[in-house]
């Protein structure tokens, strides 16, 4: 797999780790690190008219401080976001890669991942933003439209970036899990990882099968996974698993055939990334 690795950065407590993720896989795959930056239509100065009726001599001088203020504060949003673009650089680079861009773009954030998602093998995000602090029971208001825009794998950084050295892949059989595990299989980012495949719910022949196909497929590719069928829901059970056995990323299908159905659009994957302290990587 070809591509950049695209890391969104906004300046929030999760930018950092966003940063340390990127570098993470950049070492890994050799792939370079793309740093983008969006000011977004919330950042633009407001085209409100706060003249109210005036005099039309008072007004007019009103309205140039008011366009000097709204062209001051565009400014100082494109100073900030370069800023913001630095030290994550500077944290990319302190990690050890070399081969870091950046970009500032202006717009909204779906529009400029579609327009740049061509380029990237994988696209990194924070789970939640610069409201982090104070939303800590909710995801970023722009992850869940990221997912759903998004057609390459979305990972899902954590509030602060640990040593990845095992990776729990939830699979239920759909083609979205099969996509997952193929992913793990082909990239040189799990080649050292110890990898274990779960699935949740009733055992039966057709689990049986799917685990035995996704586990011949890894060994293919020269890693040796485990296997295991848990009973219960998937939100709850994997969440247990993730945390007594220390696993350090989970792996998701984004579509499935069962309670992990919907990607952060339902209730079992909002769960996941909602709940987990480990990055969380989406595969569609």
């Amino acid at each position: 797999m070809t591509g950049k690795i695209i890391a969104l950065v906004d300046g929030s407590i999760y930018s950092e780790s966003v940063c340390h993720h990127a570098a993470w896989i950049a070492k890994a795959t050799g792939a370079p690190v793309e740093l983008i930056h969006i000011l977004g239509r919330r950042d633009a100065p407001e085209q409100r008219d706060l003249s109210g009726a005036i005099r039309l001599g008072a007004r007019s001088k009103l309205m140039e401080e008011l366009a000097d203020l709204d062209a001051q504060r565009a400014k100082l949003m494109n100073h900030r976001g370069r800023a913001v673009l630095e030290d994550a650089r500077a944290i990319v680079d302190q990690d050890g890669v070399t081969d870091i861009t950046t970009r500032l773009r202006h717009g909204d954030v779906v529009e400029a991942i579609s327009e740049i998602e061509a380029e990237a093998r994988v696209i990194l995000v924070g789970k939640r933003g610069e409201a982090a602090d104070f939303a800590k029971g909710h995801l970023g208001s722009n992850l869940e439209r990221i997912v759903r825009a998004a057609t390459k794998p979305v990972l899902v950084a954590a509030r602060a970036f640990q040593p990845i050295r095992s990776v729990l892949v939830a699979y239920d059989g759909g083609r979205s899990a099969m996509q997952a595990v193929d992913h793990i299989a082909r990239s040189p980012l799990f080649a050292e990882l110890a990898v274990t495949v779960v699935t949740v719910g009733p055992e039966s022949a057709e689990v049986a099968k799917g685990l035995t196909d996704a586990k011949a497929l890894l060994k293919a590719a020269g890693i040796n996974a485990d296997t295991r069928v848990l009973p219960g829901q998937p939100e709850t059970e994997l969440g247990k698993l993730v945390e007594a056995e220390g696993f350090g990323m989970v792996v998701m299908g984004a579509y499935g055939h069962s309670r992990i159905r919907s990607l952060v659009i339902g209730s079992s994957t909002t769960e996941m990334v909602r709940s987990c302290k480990v990055p969380v990587l989406l595969m569609r």
